[in-house]
């Protein structure tokens, strides 16, 4: 074949170079035609959109190009002219046509037809290769250049907190533990239980649940950073919106009370939005049109409107008052109560119809890092509530007074032989600072509609699920 650079399908399909040689190479999604000309449609992942190649039979012959079905992989020279039909500018006169690879017919599973979501999710090698999932991997790939953008515009640093870690910052014990012990054959203390002191580590040791402590030291030297990485929980939980591994972005700023956090949240959050409208619109109209007919007009709606600012003693008010008039609720409502998806969803969907912050919550159903109010019954944490997710984003202003801190997390059963370092932050030079996490999948359900958080992540780590 001639030697002629490539050119991805995206820049060919926005191109007016008519009469120019091209070459494109992708995969072939359909091949149709008669016994004279034939139509292949040909996608390289680049764009949702494929490019037509126009093929001559007579020129290649039949039986060279037989091999060339859904699913086969090809390298393709022709020159660039007008379109004849509706829908695109420009397609291909194929002047010559290497095949890479070939995909059998009757065994290829991405044949032109419907598949079901968990279908897709059995062959998560290939699912990449369907439009869906093209459309959700390139947003995915656009919001994290969002979130480092919009860190990095406003004097953030990216601090890379530990995968390994010997602390629990939820404390909710949900943790994967990390050993080179081997199981057949756990060293033991006298008293029978694990002596961790034969292991890598000398100590016991899991994936971490969260950057957030680490970040807070970052914070108390750099002023203002983030974190973006995975994040492991050990949580038995198949539902549609839990994940055992899965990435988090947390911003911590040292000298931001609770007000400031919240305008950071709402800023980052809605300039996340704008730039999935403003880079990723075909995908989202695929998606917009195949799944989730509101999609595009909640993106909007969460742009134009501000955030209500709602103390959690509202909001419990609130909903009662929705169960007096009729309401009902899968879970009860009462101050102390840890708020459901269904009752955010309420206050953000129903009652204020736009999205919701949420702050000073119970101090007995949140973590022990988090500042004390005056009251001694609250703290002051803050969650962002969405339309059809709920909480997509939680934080808090963090309790700065040592004796405080310390207290609390005894109280809490956080050792404070296992927090030295975290407490010593309270100890020398301490000051206000706040912070929030976002489950990466979380907004990535948001800005593509999708309904299970397993389809906004390639490879999905769930229990009983670690393929691929």
């Amino acid at each position: 074949m001639e030697t002629i650079a490539r050119t991805k399908i995206v820049d060919v399909l926005k191109s007016e170079a008519f009469g120019t040689k091209v070459n494109v190479k992708g995969w072939v999604r359909t091949r149709r035609g008669s016994k004279q000309v034939n139509f292949i449609a040909l996608n390289d992942g680049s764009t949702i959109n494929n490019v037509q190649i126009v093929v001559d039979i007579e020129k290649f012959g039949e039986d060279y190009l037989k091999p060339i079905t859904t699913g086969a992989c090809i390298n393709v020279n022709g020159i660039l002219v007008e379109s004849q039909g509706q829908g695109q500018k420009g397609e291909i006169q194929a002047t010559e046509i290497e095949i890479y690879g070939t995909a059998d017919p009757a065994t290829y599973p991405l044949q032109k037809k419907g598949h079901s979501l968990e279908f897709l999710r059995e062959i998560a090698h290939l699912r990449p290769r369907t439009n869906t999932f093209g459309a959700v991997f390139r947003i995915r790939h656009h919001m994290a250049i969002a979130i480092h953008q919009f860190f990095h515009d406003r004097g953030f640093f990216y601090f890379h907190t530990p995968i390994i870690t010997a602390s629990d910052c939820e404390g909710a014990g949900q943790m994967f533990q990390v050993t080179t012990m081997d199981l057949n054959q756990i060293p033991r203390t006298e008293d029978g239980s694990v002596d961790f002191s034969e292991d890598f580590f000398g100590k016991q040791a899991s994936l971490t649940v969260s950057g957030q402590l680490e970040g807070e030291l970052a914070a108390m030297a750099l002023g203002a950073i983030y974190t973006f990485g995975p994040t492991f929980r050990a949580e038995n939980s198949n539902t549609p919106r839990h994940l055992s591994e899965f990435w988090m972005i947390e911003p911590e700023v040292a000298f931001n009370e609770i007000e400031e956090n919240m305008q950071l949240a709402e800023d980052f959050i809605k300039y996340c939005i704008q730039w999935a409208l403003d880079n990723c619109m075909e995908d989202i109209q695929f998606l917009n049109n195949m799944f989730d007919k509101g999609l595009i007009d909640r993106l909007h709606f969460v742009l134009k409107e501000n955030f209500i600012r709602l103390t959690y003693t509202e909001g419990v008010k609130i909903l009662e008052e929705a169960v007096a008039n009729g309401r009902k609720f899968e879970f009860p409502i009462f101050w102390g109560a840890d708020l459901a998806s269904e009752h955010e969803r309420y206050l953000v969907e129903e009652h204020f119809k736009c999205p919701v912050i949420l702050t000073d919550y119970p101090k007995e159903i949140k973590s022990f890092y988090m500042k004390q109010n005056d009251d001694d019954k609250t703290v002051r944490a803050m969650d962002v509530l969405f339309p059809k997710i709920g909480e997509i984003i939680g934080g808090s202003q963090r309790e700065e007074d040592l004796d405080k801190l310390a207290r609390r997390a005894q109280e809490m059963g956080v050792p404070a032989k296992d927090i030295w370092w975290y407490l010593d932050t309270r100890r020398f030079g301490t000051a206000p600072h706040s912070g929030f996490g976002l489950g990466f999948e979380r907004l990535l359900l948001f800005v593509t509609g999708m309904a299970n958080i397993r389809d906004v992540i390639p490879f999905p780590r769930t229990p009983n699920n670690a393929d691929f």
